[in-house]
């Protein structure tokens, strides 16, 4: 494998598939991933279509199989994906709000051989739970996929995006973790893309409110590592308040592909908002895509690195932090993450974070998904 000029060290195979099934979702969360404009992307992939592209990933490597959305639980053909990966050897995970999982399905993809479950709460508080989802039964029904999930004898895997309006109850939410016997908790504060960043000042929180809630994690993590309690918690801090940015998935194109509903195929969630062209899996092999593609040699290595990036000492590090964020917030991808206090745009992060100190608590200014492109209801 080669990198298209950009560096001459090799090209890696593509570790992690994660198949983004659908952009439908019955949720309206202010801070969901998916593209703005994602009611007009293309005809989503068929199952023959999908499981092409699993085997083609699997040839070239590919180990984990996330099945993720929108909400996948919408895709019809879940079981038979399922089974089809995992018959191929991957190991699989169901990444789902619980909206739309019954107690039968549950039994069905253990059946298929799904390895484990992950769902997503909006709060511990079932009032601000649901409007946050935007829907009456929500909390109601997550408890009691949860609860279903855990009979079948799958790892508890639980994700609660925190933001300004939940992480004030980070205790209460890691309190319903226990109950509910969790095994993993992802306690991760919102990421800013997406329908997240749109709603920016309205979800960051302040640093007094993250720092609190970072403390009282960690006494948790320290009373149940000292009981010898099986829960794992994972505390996500957001990256606008570092002074360095994160390694974005590992680096560019490095272990992570994803394959969106229409069948773009991306280095990371968020790439498609970028000004550059990335392949299709109706179009090109996998192959094709993670060795050759423009899209995906883009950004590998260093060699695209501006200033202060290229003369870095911490380049090989954080290898110039988000691309995403870098455009988002400067107008060019090329540039060094703003989140980088070297940056020369390390105002916009600062400005955000004056935002935050100065914003109310209230949710009335949350923008949720458009709702004629995004209520694309469950059916069944």
């Amino acid at each position: 494998m080669r990198n298209s000029g950009l560096n001459d060290s090799p090209v890696g195979p593509p570790l992690w598939l994660l198949a983004e099934l659908t952009y439908r979702c019955p949720l309206q969360c202010p801070y969901c991933s998916n593209p703005l404009d994602f009611a007009r992307h293309g005809e989503e992939l068929s199952t023959e279509e999908w499981i092409r592209v699993f085997r083609e990933a699997r040839e070239m490597g590919a180990a984990q199989l996330g099945f993720s959305g929108g909400e996948p639980l919408v895709r019809q053909d879940l079981a038979e994906l399922i089974k089809a990966a995992r018959d191929m050897g991957y190991y699989t995970n169901l990444i789902t709000s619980g909206i739309g999982l019954t107690e039968q399905k549950v039994r069905d993809f253990k059946v298929a051989g799904l390895d484990h479950i992950q769902i997503s709460f909006q709060a511990a508080d079932e009032a601000v739970n649901n409007m946050l989802a935007g829907s009456r039964k929500a909390f109601a029904q997550k408890l009691a996929m949860a609860r279903a999930v855990k009979a079948q004898g799958y790892p508890m895997v639980l994700n609660f995006v925190t933001h300004r309006h939940n992480i004030d109850q980070i205790a209460q939410i890691i309190d319903l973790c226990l109950a509910l016997e969790a095994d993993f908790v992802e306690l991760a504060t919102c990421q800013f893309y997406g329908w997240a960043e749109l709603n920016r000042v309205g979800l960051l929180p302040t640093r007094e409110q993250l720092q609190r809630a970072e403390r009282i994690t960690n006494e948790y993590r320290a009373r149940l590592e000292a009981q010898g309690h099986p829960c794992k918690l994972i505390f996500v801090t957001p990256d606008y308040y570092e002074e360095r940015p994160k390694t974005c998935m590992n680096g560019w194109a490095n272990l992570f592909l994803d394959i969106t509903p229409d069948g773009t195929a991306l280095p990371c969630h968020s790439a498609r908002q970028l000004p550059v062209e990335f392949p299709n899996v109706r179009e090109h092999s996998i192959e094709h895509i993670w060795t050759d593609s423009f899209g995906f040699n883009r950004f590998r290595g260093d060699d695209w690195m501006k200033e202060p990036c290229r003369s870095c000492d911490e380049k090989h590090t954080d290898l110039g932090g988000c691309r995403c964020q870098a455009f988002m917030l400067t107008g060019d991808a090329a540039n060094a993450d703003p989140v980088c206090s070297k940056s020369p745009h390390h105002g916009v992060i600062l400005k955000a974070r004056e935002e935050a100190e100065a914003a109310g608590q209230g949710m009335e200014h949350l923008t949720l998904r458009n709702e004629k492109a995004s209520q694309l209801i469950y059916r069944g």
